[in-house]
């Protein structure tokens, strides 16, 4: 990670393997394996990149929610997520290139409020 002023900037390497649709990527001196889907002819066994992706996503909420709640001195004593995405083939959000039609992402904090819940989630997705 690179920071300059309110830039940040993140970087992450991937690179082919000997096994065909398997992927090693770095990121910083982290290494992890990535799996194309079974349905592409990939191993599918290690985590695939729509799974990285949302897993991006419900960790930066996850990890946001508890970074506001120390810094507004709100009792969070944990935070879980759970997200599910879809890609509808048939239906495209965009022509040029291949995204998720829609994602869901569920959140439950405890130590907290109901008011508090909802605070810390409504500064969270203005972030």
């Amino acid at each position: 990670m690179d920071e300059q002023g309110s830039l940040r900037r993140f970087s992450v390497e991937a690179r082919s393997t000997d096994i065909f649709g398997r992927v090693l990527c770095s990121a910083r001196d982290q290494h992890f394996v990535v799996d194309g889907p079974v349905q592409n002819g990939c191993p599918g066994e290690a985590v695939t990149p729509p799974e990285i992706f949302l897993a991006g996503v419900a960790t930066c909420g996850v990890e946001l929610l508890q970074v506001i709640a120390r810094d507004e001195s709100i009792p969070l004593r944990s935070v879980s997520a759970q997200i599910e995405g879809w890609i509808d083939r048939e239906h495209p959000v965009r022509t040029d290139v291949m995204v998720f039609n829609g994602a869901r992402l569920k959140l439950w904090l405890d130590g907290v409020t109901r008011e508090q819940a909802d605070g810390l989630v409504q500064k969270f997705k203005s972030r």
